[in-house]
């Protein structure tokens, strides 16, 4: 049986910034600018993220337990696709 193979915090945030830049066209200064509040993640960016998540990590979201503060930086959403890829909701 194969399991999923660890993969290191600083892997994820690569991966993501790669998204970002490649698919939502957002250039990410630092892992901790908040991307909501300078307005370069918008409603329409986060339904890309959303899409860009489910391809990449395998990640499904219920609308009902969706909540911004998880996409509002790339430290956050690092944070948010580590623990959804260990089980923990």
């Amino acid at each position: 049986m194969m399991t999923a193979s660890p993969i290191s915090a600083a892997a994820v945030q690569a991966e993501l910034a790669a998204i970002f830049a490649k698919h939502l066209h957002i250039d990410v200064p630092t892992p901790e600018t908040d991307l909501v509040a300078t307005g370069q993640l918008d409603s329409l960016g986060v339904v890309e993220l959303l899409l860009q998540l489910e391809k990449h990590f395998g990640l499904r979201l219920d609308m009902e337990e969706l909540d911004v503060d998880p996409f509002r930086s790339l430290a956050t959403l690092t944070a948010f696709v580590m623990t959804r890829r260990n089980g923990v909701h």
